[in-house]
């Protein structure tokens, strides 16, 4: 007798029949089999806390000293005597190069003799013009000579004031290019005198946050030839043009310079602090971007429970990023372990991050994903 033949398309519709039992069951079979499934998953987690903002400009500048200046000779003459070092610290009105001045010396002594003749011809005629014995005329004649005999000696002074070289404001001075003997020049260069107390430090700013742009604006410069030292200043001044070019406009803030580490044409980079403000901070490690949103997992502290959450992002800094809605002030959110959790899923908090310890060594296992 022959068995009875079953046709390949009626074993369609019972496979199919058992494909969908399968697909059904088999989730819950694995997840009931599965170590641990149901055991709360262990996190870390940090507070969303409150903190001062600031949205930061960057750009590049060049220092300047406060003030600068080259020294030089107004007349051509001998150099007496050299009255600094190289580098040499100095205060207004000390004596840095003494020209020679004999002949002038000469010039205001004979001067001051003529001034005292005058001065005694003056006073025989104010005393005769008292009594009537001379007119007024020759009393004026006699001022006049008075007057011009002092003009005479004034010039003599200021001739003499030339060939003394005096420094016009404290500061360091630089090399030190003449010597005693030499004959010096009108534009010859004797040093460089620098005011070093402060800095200035112009900045090329981009034009579209000019509106930004205040003084006393805070800002915070370091230089890579000093190995990423931090300087504290405040703008200054902000120029009157834009740069048709570069579209920039220069900014220009004032650093203190007490201990003399500036110099002047050093290349420094320097952000401005602008828009203060109080924010919400969460750690950057509690995002989780999704498409375009952005999403983090808060713990309910009542349930224990992990609810997913869309935030809005702001600022950015190192290690963490402002919330702009989203989240409150308090709020826990998972920074470690969030690869391990789903929404609505029980969890362990095995730590709270305070922001400034690393914690991951104490999870037993728990990692940032």
């Amino acid at each position: 007798m022959t068995a009875p033949r079953v046709h390949g398309r009626a074993l369609i519709p019972l496979f199919l029949l058992v494909l969908l039992v399968v697909s059904t069951v088999w989730p819950d079979i694995v997840r009931a089999q599965a170590p641990g499934a149901d055991q709360p998953a262990p996190v870390i987690v940090a507070p969303a806390v409150r903190a001062e903002l600031l949205d930061r400009v960057e750009a590049l500048g060049t220092t300047r000293a406060n003030e600068t200046v080259r020294v030089t000779a107004s007349v051509t003459e001998i150099v007496r005597q050299v009255l600094f070092d190289d580098g040499q610290t100095i205060e207004a009105g000390d004596v840095l190069v003494i020209l020679n001045k004999a002949e002038e010396e000469a010039d205001l002594s004979a001067a001051e003799a003529i001034l005292t003749e005058r001065r005694l011809a003056f006073q025989r005629a104010q005393e005769l013009e008292s009594r009537q014995f001379t007119t007024t005329a020759l009393l004026d004649e006699r001022r006049a000579a008075l007057l011009e005999a002092e003009a005479a000696i004034e010039a003599v002074r200021a001739r003499i004031a030339n060939r003394v070289i005096r420094a016009p404001f404290s500061g360091v001075v630089g090399f030190r290019n003449i010597s005693p003997g030499a004959l010096v020049e009108p534009g010859d260069l004797i040093t460089t005198l620098d005011d070093l107390s402060v800095i200035k430090l112009d900045l090329n700013v981009p034009a579209v946050f000019l509106p930004t742009l205040t003084r006393g604006l805070a800002i915070v410069a370091e230089a890579r030839a000093l190995d990423g030292q931090s300087f504290r200043g405040a703008v200054s001044s902000i120029d009157s043009r834009v740069d048709p070019v570069t579209r920039s406009i220069t900014v220009r803030a004032l650093i203190s310079n007490a201990d003399g580490i500036l110099k002047p044409g050093l290349l420094m980079t320097a952000d401005l602090l602008k828009n203060a403000r109080e924010g919400i901070v969460i750690p950057e490690e509690a995002l989780i971007p999704l498409g375009r949103e952005t999403h983090v997992l808060v713990v309910d502290p009542t349930t224990d429970t992990a609810l997913r959450r869309v935030v809005e992002i702001g600022l950015r800094r190192p290690g963490s990023v402002e919330v702009l809605s989203g989240l409150e002030e308090g709020e826990l959110v998972v920074t470690h372990g969030t690869l391990r959790v789903r929404p609505g899923q029980t969890v362990t908090i095995q730590e709270i991050q305070n922001g400034e310890k690393w914690l991951s060594q104490r999870l037993g296992g728990v990692t940032s994903g």
